[in-house]
């Protein structure tokens, strides 16, 4: 029996996702934010990063006591370019919007600003922030460490975190150039979304204790929490592929998402204690914004961009292809379709909603899908 697919407007959406954070004690502002950056990603086709990961990643860490719906953001250090802040294993996502809004400030004064975190917790897409530069006429980067899951290359122990390192740059198109991917062949969450869908892994994407690949995608969700499965490098397995170019990326977000802020990193990021009791994650971050400004007018600046993305696409294509594309442009499309059909909710996700529904007496949502789990 083919599984029924449901959607939701962006609105429903969105207002939903931010009544659930109040309901587990989010304040209403912070709120609006967290569900912004969640209906962010969901309208880009982000499935990973979207209401597939409200109840897992930030509701149920609250309710475990190991992430804090209230969010303290403490300046630690600051320059008239930098600042340093201690989220307190608050809500990343408050953390992050407001330490890029201090990059982007500074780059309007200066030329270029940047920030780090430490003590925070998931921040939902990493391109939301960036998004938020390239708004702004300037150029976003940020990235982030997360909970153990890339193997190093010639190792099998998941060390590295997935950490994605992201760019958008404005264009004179109707999207900007938009890079958000993980320094791993695949990320967690989008192995969540093959969970949910009953789907196996394709081969290569995570490896067992010894070396050999594994597609139970179902199994491979526990392991990697228990550190006996490791997600593979960009490149994959090896050297032959460059799975050392992932594997270098990914040291490097590392780094400059702890070293910079004086944060956790690697094992200290797993959310165990020693004794095996969870814990926060005190994962870090880091926002850099350049003023495009201080480097060329705007509007060239936007049009070479433009012409070197026309450039690409309207390059030959291989055999049996009719399009390239240039990085955040499926997205965009994505985009256009969803403001008319609304957010895919498969069945494990209409299951999550309807939980959570009942779990907060959320009474004024009439879900179409409800009847099916009564």
């Amino acid at each position: 029996m083919e599984e029924k697919i449901y959607y939701l407007d962006f609105k429903t959406l969105e207002n939903f996702m931010h009544d659930v954070f109040v309901a587990v004690g989010v304040p209403e502002k912070d709120a609006a934010t967290c569900a912004d950056v969640l209906i962010t990603a969901d309208k880009l086709g982000i499935d990973s990063h979207g209401i597939g990961r409200l109840k897992p990643i930030y509701i149920d860490r609250i309710r475990d006591g190991i992430q804090n719906p209230k969010t303290m953001v403490e300046m630690i250090r600051s320059t008239a370019t930098t600042a340093v802040y201690d989220a307190h294993d608050g809500m990343g996502m408050v953390a992050s919007k407001q330490a890029m809004q201090y990059a982007i400030d500074a780059a309007k004064k200066y030329g270029t600003g940047m920030t780090a975190v430490r003590n925070s917790t998931h921040y939902g897409i990493a391109g939301y922030y960036a998004l938020m530069a390239a708004k702004n006429n300037m150029i976003g980067i940020t990235g982030t460490n997360a909970r153990p899951s890339i193997a190093p290359t010639f190792g099998v122990e998941n060390m590295l975190g997935t950490n994605p390192m992201t760019f958008a740059i404005p264009s004179d198109e109707e999207f900007p150039f938009f890079l958000d991917c993980a320094t791993s062949v695949s990320q967690r969450g989008k192995i969540e979304v093959y969970g949910r869908a009953g789907k196996e892994l394709p081969p290569g994407w995570v490896i067992d204790e010894n070396g050999n690949t594994r597609t139970d995608t179902i199994q491979i969700l526990e392991d990697l929490v228990k550190g006996k499965a490791a997600l593979t490098p960009l490149g994959g397995l090896g050297e032959e592929t460059a799975g050392y170019k992932g594997y270098g990326y990914a040291t490097v977000v590392e780094i400059l998402s702890a070293a910079l802020a004086q944060g956790s990193y690697l094992k200290g990021l797993l959310g165990f204690s020693p004794e095996g009791k969870k814990q926060p994650y005190h994962l870090g971050h880091f926002f850099l914004a350049i003023n495009i400004e201080a480097f060329a007018d705007p509007k060239d600046f936007k049009h070479t961009v433009g012409e070197i993305l026309r450039a690409l696409r309207n390059s030959r294509k291989a055999p049996g292809k009719d399009r390239i594309y240039t990085a955040g442009e499926k997205e965009y499309i994505n985009y256009q379709k969803r403001i008319k059909t609304g957010v895919p909710i498969n069945r494990a996700l209409q299951k999550n909603i309807i939980d959570l529904q009942k779990d907060y007496n959320l009474n004024g949502y009439s879900f179409e899908f409800a009847a099916d789990w009564r």
